[in-house]
């Protein structure tokens, strides 16, 4: 599976949580909740609406109601037993990439590192970074609404970033690409530090545009 699907698959699986349990929330409240944006979650419940995995119902005042159908529920189950299947395979390989990253990043002078994406991988570099001695200054993610992050505080863009930092690592899952890009832009190429399981072309990952 490639990391963008895993990204995507983890996504409507957390859509699909959060209407199992409660199907009246505000979509307003569902992005927050999932820390996503509030357009991701109005593209991604019309997408399980045409799939028939969400039906839509009116509710009072003029607002909706989502459920899940028999499909729903059956997606849900599968998606569950697919994340967790992957899950220990995946913590294994972020941490291993996460930890030679850092431990390269040391011996080249680099201590302080931004994030760029929210995700099970950047949750991963923040603990990994503690164990190699270096210091996740901040997590850069227009699409989340969270101020922090296990503990890092979260930033909409690069240009909020108020402290110094000496290079980015990419742990957008679901765009990896377009983070490297933006990341290059903001610091080179040497300075942009890129996940194997990413799966990138290997000119990005050794640091070299193309």
């Amino acid at each position: 599976m490639k990391p963008e699907d895993t990204g995507d698959q983890r996504i409507v699986l957390d859509l699909l949580n959060s209407v199992d349990e409660d199907g009246t929330r505000s979509q307003r409240h569902i992005a927050a909740e999932l820390g996503i944006a509030l357009g991701l979650v109005n593209a991604y419940l019309k997408r399980c609406v045409k799939k028939g995995l969400v039906k839509v119902s009116e509710a009072p005042t003029r607002r909706y109601a989502y459920y899940l159908t028999p499909q729903g529920f059956s997606e849900k189950s599968r998606l569950t037993v697919e994340y967790l299947s992957s899950s220990f395979s995946f913590f294994r390989q972020a941490k291993s990439d996460c930890s030679r990253l850092f431990e390269d990043a040391k011996a080249r002078g680099i201590r302080r590192i931004v994030l760029s994406g929210a995700s099970d991988l950047s949750e991963i570099a923040i603990l990994c970074a503690v164990e190699s001695g270096v210091a996740i200054v901040a997590l850069v993610d227009p699409r989340t609404e969270r101020a922090r992050f296990v503990g890092v505080p979260v930033v909409s863009s690069f240009e909020a970033i108020q402290v110094p930092f000496d290079a980015v690592m990419v742990t957008n899952v679901a765009r990896p690409r377009e983070a490297w890009d933006e990341a290059v832009q903001r610091c080179g190429a040497d300075r942009v530090l890129v996940p194997k399981l990413l799966g990138l072309p290997a000119c990005v990952l050794n640091g070299v545009l193309e």
